[in-house]
């Protein structure tokens, strides 16, 4: 009789057993000749070599269903064990899934555009309007190659633009602080990545989350990184943030450039940036537009109402100008 023992790494235990063991008992129910037993993230088995191979292997597999759906039950895994596939494992487009089982993918084309230049290009920048889906997507990406092992860490960043006015008088340290500037940030990764898996990333540095200073001086590889709410850093901190690139690494830059919160008269770093970089090669350019916001419908509506607000804005100072200059005639 042969005696093994398998170490669930990269999971949540609690997930793979399910509520009551629901999903252990299904497992020894499908292979009767094995004495199984479990211990924290320690399987140990009992029985015929030839069938503890073919256990090994299934389990393996049942692990990696569970590292990429986020969870499995019992369906899942009479499917694994009999190697049938599920109908979302045939679906393409699919880039992660959500901590509820739900498929992530694009629901646009310049959605779609995004991910077809996150493959084809080192840096990429998606600039447009709320409710687009920059942020989500680029994270999606960035859990993505986390779990394929395509990168060894996520670094994901934003500037804190009150930092030198405001913050001072919230309570806390200064993780306490700047943490309502990072928290759109944690609630995507929350929605991808099992609270307990998250927190042990966080902790082991796999997962970095940082205000736009502190990238000052570092070398990022073997990275995604993600800078979200780009409009609002100066041309400094966004030529800053770019030159901190290293070796296989991909950088994903977001904005919107109908909100940009710096001072009156502080010219964006992500405006510069885009038309300096416009054309360089290894660098692709998404523009997001109305017809991309996957949030509730009204926000297209507000889009589409403030754009016209502008634009009417525009055409009036035009306008008054134009008066302006007949009156001088």
């Amino acid at each position: 009789m042969t005696e093994k023992h398998i170490v669930l790494e990269d999971i949540d235990p609690v997930m793979f057993y399910g509520a009551g063991n629901v999903n252990l008992q299904m497992i020894r129910s499908l292979f009767p000749k094995l004495r199984i037993m479990a211990r924290d993230n320690v399987l140990r088995v009992l029985g015929d070599e030839e069938e503890m191979c073919k256990f090994e292997e299934n389990i393996e597999d049942i692990r990696r269903h569970l590292v990429k759906h986020n969870t499995i039950c019992e369906e899942d895994i009479i499917r694994i064990i009999k190697g049938e596939k599920t109908s979302e494992e045939c679906n393409n487009g699919i880039i992660a899934y959500s901590i509820s089982g739900r498929p992530i993918k694009s629901r646009s084309e310049n959605q779609q555009k995004l991910i077809d230049a996150y493959d084809k290009n080192d840096m990429m920048f998606a600039v447009g309007p709320a409710g687009t889906g920059k942020t989500y997507l680029s994270i999606a990406l960035a859990v993505r190659a986390l779990k394929d092992k395509s990168a060894k860490k996520i670094i994901l960043s934003r500037p804190a633009v009150e930092a030198g006015e405001k913050l001072g008088f919230l309570p806390g340290d200064m993780k306490d602080k700047i943490d309502p500037y990072l928290q759109p940030l944690y609630d995507a990764l929350e929605d991808m990545i099992p609270a307990a898996r998250l927190q042990d990333m966080m902790e082991k540095r796999i997962i970095q989350i940082a205000p736009l200073a502190f990238m000052r001086g570092r070398t990022l590889s073997d990275a995604v990184v993600i800078l979200d709410e780009a409009q609002n850093t100066t041309p400094a901190q966004i030529r800053m943030f770019l030159t901190r690139m290293g070796w296989n690494t991909k950088m994903i830059i977001t904005g919107d450039l109908t909100q940009v919160d710096l001072p009156k008269g502080q010219q964006s770093g992500l405006t510069e940036a885009l038309n300096i970089l416009e054309g360089t090669e290894g660098i692709s350019f998404i523009r997001m537009e109305g017809k991309d916001i996957v949030r509730h419908k009204l926000v297209t509506r507000i889009v589409k109402a403030y754009e016209k607000a502008d634009k009417d804005k525009k055409e009036l100072i035009k306008d008054n100008k134009n008066n302006e200059s007949t009156d001088k005639d």
